[in-house]
């Protein structure tokens, strides 16, 4: 009885828990954008739509992962973006995380937010 008790509040709180996923995309960059409220948007030619995946000014965090991303290093990334996309550089892979980050590259949802994990140009 006392296991049956304790795996039906396992699967009770499993089945509240968000989607978190990881995803590898690859491509050119497509677009670099800056949004009004501090954030910054990548989409690789690979993807559907943009997603923001940092902030200049205040340490990056998105649900569903662990990971963060700090000021110094969102501005590293968007000069290195910004670098690949005028040079025309692909991205080779790059691991998206976090619970809005979706089954495939093509399917983002407009306005989701991501952290960036690995990359590679």
């Amino acid at each position: 009885m006392k296991t049956k008790i304790i795996l039906g509040t396992f699967f009770a709180i499993a089945s509240f828990s968000a989607h978190s996923a990881s995803l590898y995309c690859s491509g050119e960059v497509e677009e670099l954008a800056y949004h009004g409220n501090n954030k910054l948007m990548i989409k690789l030619s690979s993807m559907n739509r943009p997603v923001f995946f940092c902030s200049p000014d205040a340490e990056w965090t998105v649900p569903g992962t662990g990971y963060k991303t700090g000021k110094e290093t969102c501005k590293t990334l968007y000069s290195t973006f910004l670098s690949a996309k005028i040079s025309k550089t692909p991205i080779k892979t790059m691991l998206f995380d976090g619970d809005a980050v979706p089954a495939t590259c093509s399917a983002w949802e407009p306005w989701k937010a991501a952290s960036i994990r690995y990359y590679v140009i």
